[in-house]
């Protein structure tokens, strides 16, 4: 029986690790998605590309959790008139060293899109 479970215990840690690791990237995953999703929906109620790019950022970087350290969100792709979509890119280095003992590596590069809409029946400049 103590044999057994001398084998058993290193299996079932590194199980867990690779449990907490996944989980932890999934959730970087979902924090970056979030914030990419709301900058595209913040950009979308502005009026001209540069009050939408200001907004992008600020609705990203207020939506983005610490531990995340991104690059300026693009709109690169956007159609910004009426009836047309805005188009946001978001690119992250999340910080994953607080996992280091589960021999994940320190950082990992996230990068997620998101569109939404323009109203059809708006003005744009």
């Amino acid at each position: 029986m103590a044999v057994e479970l001398v084998l058993l215990v290193p299996i079932l840690v590194a199980v867990m690790l690779l449990v907490i690791g996944a989980g932890r990237y999934i959730d970087r995953q979902g924090d970056v998605e979030a914030a990419v999703r709301e900058a595209a929906r913040a950009a979308s109620y502005e009026r001209d590309y540069g009050a939408a790019q200001a907004a992008a950022q600020q609705a990203a970087t207020a939506a983005l959790p610490g531990g995340v350290s991104c690059q300026p969100i693009s709109l690169a792709g956007s159609e910004f008139w009426a009836g047309g979509m805005v188009r946001a890119q978001l690119s992250c280095q999340v910080d994953l060293s607080e996992l280091g003992f589960s021999g994940l590596p320190g950082s990992i590069q996230i990068t997620r899109e998101s569109a939404a809409p323009l109203d059809q029946w708006r003005r744009t400049s």
